[in-house]
């Protein structure tokens, strides 16, 4: 018999495009031009590091998934009910066009809101719709839910967001991960670390409400309660003070108040922080003079601080600390959150920034429930929304009060276009549906968050059916609305080219020729050796929130435990925890079958002690529920909590749930002071055994 065909193997450069500050650079091996088959991380980047997560390099799950949306759909029955019939590009977009035009014409342009959020990482096919709500005087969005919180908090003392070279983790000799799970949310901050613990012996501290995949492997794992770090910091820059450990000279040139802050830190030592965070006092001494004593000192934060009410001050404490010490003048010393503004684009063609009119109003996209049910709080004076195109997100099951955010969009006079890659269920919740092409489908560029490379993703193989890229559907919607702006009538390629020139970067060719441009800034910058962010050069102990954001009254006027969460009561005993799971990536990687055998079912991680007193058994359901809403789910005993914390991983889809309602059924839409951003970490909640909700009903 004659053998089979071998294929066609080309390895070929490309670049992780998913919501994770990792960004991977990416090697994939196209099989005879058509198919993908195995991918891993560059070995030549220095980040990357050949290295990726075990969702990304199984990538051929996703991109050639039988379930992939091919055709676009119009729904032929009642929302929700998946009932869709196949149409062509020209009708689909004739529909979604003509609604917008008549939906503007009724009700003013800003009845219309187009609505995205991270699903691609990529600027040309993520950015573009702004392009077209711009133009068009559509509704603005502003886009909280997921990096305002840490933001501000940043922003408050150090003024602008960069920091040391990540990579300089390799090189230091504690390592702190604080807020966030590096081993299933970005693994290649692990690469570094366990560089430096192999060959400087290096100690990895870790910070988080629970024992993470990352916290079992830490040489020492603190887990406060959720939303008290930052009495833990405040603590251990009280012992620095009290020890001789606060490099006062560092702070004479660098720092703004810090007479001010010593005084306000003197009554809040570890005995007053064990009190809020339910830690032992002799573990917070502990850590204290290990952070003290090691002056390669790199704190790695994480975005769990970008999920609670109070995450603004927590991460301002925490950037607090080597400015105390003075940590950040050392090679592998310092603190490092994000990179966004060493990139400096000029995102003009690709945004439309030039037709941005402020007097449009603006929407809170983590309130997407609220304002698509008419809350005076988001619409104003405005309109209600009564049209939407969404792209590169799930909100039905991703925003928070989802019970509320699907009332809302099953309102018979809205309408809504989904361009995406599966039949999510907000896609079930629309009227037209559009297939999206996946990032190895069409051409793109991405900065990094975690680290400092600018790449480009060149597309390598056609995709299924009909499947379009973002761009295009703007395009095609823009030609019908009449809407006229140079990067409308530039492709893809056209548009990474022009930006990267405006922006001082070369051109896209050479881009893509040499891999990637390592954009980090030199060692003084990167340490702020030349100065901190703001106009005085100092890092801000004592900031004007007022310059962040308009809710900024309720902000301490030093790094403190703010006490703005979601307190637990004797109705509401427990604090709810959403952390993201391993093999998910918010609802991406839902579908494929490898990520959900290996998360197996939403599962709430309860403590043993709080499962005796309530008669909940390995396995067995409990119902976690407060005013917004009750979720069903199985039951893990797990100890590496405290007692009234209870974990959900997730975001699993909301029909793998017991009852089809998932975990942000519970979560609040509040806006979290200074500026905005989602709380889904912050959630008090009752629980009870399913069968003693059973036996009260018979009651």
């Amino acid at each position: 018999m004659p053998l089979d065909h071998a294929p066609d193997i080309r390895i070929r450069g490309s670049v992780c495009p998913h919501d994770c500050p990792s960004t991977c650079a990416l090697e994939v091996e196209v099989l005879d031009g058509a198919r993908i088959g195995a991918v891993r991380g560059a070995a030549a980047n220095s980040y990357t590091a050949g290295v990726v997560c075990a969702k990304v390099a199984r990538y051929a799950e996703r991109i050639h998934h039988p379930d992939r949306l091919t055709r676009p759909l119009l729904r032929s029955g009642p929302k929700g009910s998946g009932q869709f019939r196949p149409i062509d590009w020209e009708e689909a977009l004739d529909r979604v066009a003509d609604v917008f035009s008549t939906t503007a014409a009724r009700y003013g342009s800003a009845a219309v809101w187009p609505y995205y959020y991270a699903g691609t990482m990529g600027l040309v096919q993520r950015d573009g719709i702004n392009r077209l709500r711009h133009v068009m005087r559509y509704s603005r969005q502003k886009s909280t839910i997921c990096t305002t919180l840490a933001e501000s908090g940043w922003l408050a003392g150090v003024g602008r967001i960069t920091g040391p070279d990540p990579r300089e983790m390799a090189r230091a000799d504690l390592i702190v991960v604080w807020g966030g799970n590096p081993v299933g949310t970005q693994v290649n901050v692990m690469t570094h670390v366990t560089r430096a613990r192999k060959e400087r012996g290096a100690k990895l501290v870790v910070v988080d409400p629970y024992r993470t995949g990352t916290a079992a492997v830490a040489d020492m794992h603190l887990a406060p309660r959720p939303g008290t770090d930052g009495a833990l910091a405040c603590a251990v820059m009280h012992v620095a003070f009290r020890d001789g450990f606060a490099d006062r000279a560092y702070m004479a040139r660098y720092a703004d108040d810090p007479a001010g802050l010593e005084a306000h830190l003197a009554s809040r030592g570890p005995a007053w922080a064990a009190g809020i965070t339910g830690l032992p006092a002799e573990q917070i001494e502990e850590f204290a003079k290990l952070y003290c004593t090691t002056q390669r000192t790199y704190i790695r934060v994480g975005y769990g601080f970008s999920r609670l009410r109070n995450g603004s001050a927590q991460l301002f404490a925490v950037s607090c600390l080597p400015t105390v010490t003075g940590a950040w003048q050392y090679e592998g010393g310092g603190a490092f959150w994000n990179n966004r503004a060493i990139y400096h684009w000029n995102k003009t063609l690709i945004e439309g920034l030039d037709a941005v009119d402020p007097a449009i109003r603006m929407m809170d996209m983590s309130r997407v429930g609220a304002v698509l049910t008419g809350d005076r709080r988001e619409l104003g004076d405005g309109p209600p929304v009564h049209a939407m195109l969404i792209q590169n997100t799930n909100p039905a099951v991703v925003a928070p009060d989802s019970n509320r955010v699907r009332r809302g969009f099953q309102r018979d006079d809205l309408f809504v276009c989904v361009h995406e890659q599966f039949m999510t269920e907000t896609a079930r919740l629309a009227d037209v549906v559009l297939p999206a092409t996946m990032f190895m489908e069409h051409d793109d560029i991405y900065q990094a968050g975690g680290h400092s490379h600018i790449q480009i993703g060149p597309k390598l193989v056609e995709p299924p059916g009909e499947c379009r890229p973002n761009h295009d559907v703007i395009q095609g919607l823009a030609q019908r609305l009449d809407a006229v702006h140079p990067g409308f009538a530039m492709t893809a390629w056209e548009l990474i080219d022009a930006t990267l020139l405006a922006s001082g970067w070369p051109d896209a060719q050479s881009v893509l020729e040499g891999r990637w441009i390592d954009a980090q800034p030199d060692f003084a910058e990167s340490h702020f050796l030349d100065g901190f962010g703001h106009a005085d050069g100092k890092f801000h102990f004592s900031p004007d929130w007022s310059r962040i954001g308009p809710d900024h009254a309720r902000m301490p006027k030093f790094p403190d435990h703010m006490p703005a969460i979601d307190e637990s009561t004797q109705k509401l005993p427990f604090r709810l925890v959403a952390a993201p799971a391993r093999q998910f990536l918010n609802t991406s990687f839902t579908e494929t079958p490898t990520s959900r055998r290996r998360e197996v079912r939403p599962t709430a991680l309860v403590h043993p002690e709080d499962a005796s007193r309530l008669g909940l058994v390995e396995g067995g359901l409990v119902r976690l529920g407060n005013a917004r809403g009750e979720v069903r789910v199985h039951v893990r005993l797990f100890d590496g909590l405290q007692p009234g914390v209870v974990v959900v991983e997730s975001v699993w889809p909301n029909g793998d749930f017991v009852d089809g309602l998932g975990i942000n059924a519970l979560t609040s839409d509040d806006p979290a002071p200074p500026n905005g951003g989602a709380v889904f970490h912050d959630t008090a909640v009752w629980m009870r055994a399913a069968q003693a909700e059973m036996a009260l009903a018979a009651d």
